[in-house]
């Protein structure tokens, strides 16, 4: 009986420790936590230093995690969310569900300068159409491909970051004219889907001649599958950037985890994982860092980015835009 005592109570002590270790749930985007994503690496990296059980939670694309944070409010579970961008920062910040970081930034490698108390940057890139190398007559502008028989994939803005940020960046090229541009493309529209895996997923399977993706994902096929057959066109009005942001929430009952994590994501440990697993360029890393092969890639004739306000300013008319020329 005494030793039944003892084991039960040494039962009940590795019970508590158990117990006790902290859970930081970070809710991202669904392509991050895939087994091909950063989700794997960035939490084994993470758990080795934190002591702690960091769980992935997958909520759709990136503006799908806002989506679901304005349903949950207080309530939510989540301490970091991992996947926003600039593009919905300002509206984020609107819901009075973040708290300031509290993290100085030093070694950002972004080209724009970074300052949000409550958005910390991961990794960047710029939006682009990608299209077999063997395609003919590749459009050179958005004019041009609204006038060419080229079938597209693209990403429903109100579900898609990058569908978003094709939004914005036919806002930032054309201004008054985006409703004219939108009606020329919506021809070439194959289907508009929720996310960017479904419509990635699509283009390759040969439904459409381009996709709405970024120019870093050429990267992929070369470094990865050793495929050269897959390129970005370049487009003449220039192209938009996409910066991904984390940010911690104010009812988390982690913050100092939170914190540490939102720090952690600016080591090499994570960046050095973003470029051939997220496919994007890292944060926080100088270029002499990337892998071959993204010397590869198409260098924009002009950076397109909207500040955060002018983003949440111009979304409602913008998507009300794109809506009526697409359902005519």
């Amino acid at each position: 009986m005494k030793h039944t005592i003892i084991a039960a109570g040494l039962s009940v002590v590795a019970g508590a420790a158990f117990a006790q270790t902290p859970v930081l749930t970070v809710y991202t985007y669904d392509s991050f936590v895939s087994d091909w994503g950063p989700g794997p690496a960035v939490e084994e990296a993470f758990e080795a230093t934190c002591g702690c059980d960091l769980q992935f939670v997958g909520a759709g694309d990136g503006a799908a995690l806002l989506a679901r944070l304005r349903l949950e409010g207080d309530s939510t579970e989540a301490d970091v969310v991992l996947g926003l961008d600039t593009n919905l920062t300002a509206a984020a910040r609107e819901t009075g569900l973040f708290a300031p970081h509290g993290i100085t930034p030093d070694g950002l490698t972004l080209p724009v300068a970074w300052d949000d108390a409550e958005f910390l940057p991961f990794d960047w890139g710029y939006f682009a159409f990608v299209h077999d190398t063997a395609l003919a007559n590749v459009p050179g502008d958005f004019e041009a491909l609204a006038a060419s028989d080229v079938s597209i994939v693209i990403q429903d803005p109100r579900s898609s970051t990058p569908g978003l940020g094709l939004l914005m960046w036919v806002e930032a090229a054309y201004g008054d004219r985006a409703g004219e541009i939108w009606e020329g493309l919506a021809d070439n529209i194959v289907t508009v889907t929720p996310g960017w895996s479904e419509a990635y997923g699509l283009f390759l399977e040969g439904e459409a001649d381009m996709v709405l993706s970024y120019t870093t994902s050429p990267a992929y096929h070369l470094i990865a599958e050793e495929d050269p057959s897959k390129t970005a066109a370049a487009f003449a009005e220039g192209h938009y950037m996409q910066v991904e942001v984390a940010g911690m929430l104010a009812g988390t009952d982690q913050p100092e985890l939170a914190q540490a994590f939102l720090a952690f994501m600016l080591t090499p440990e994570f960046q050095e994982v973003i470029p051939t697993t997220n496919w994007m360029y890292p944060a926080a890393l100088p270029a002499s860092a990337l892998p071959e092969g993204f010397e590869t890639l198409i260098e924009p004739s002009e950076a397109l980015l909207l500040s955060p306000e002018e983003a949440a300013a111009r979304r409602d008319e913008a998507l009300a835009t794109w809506q009526a020329a697409l359902s005519r």
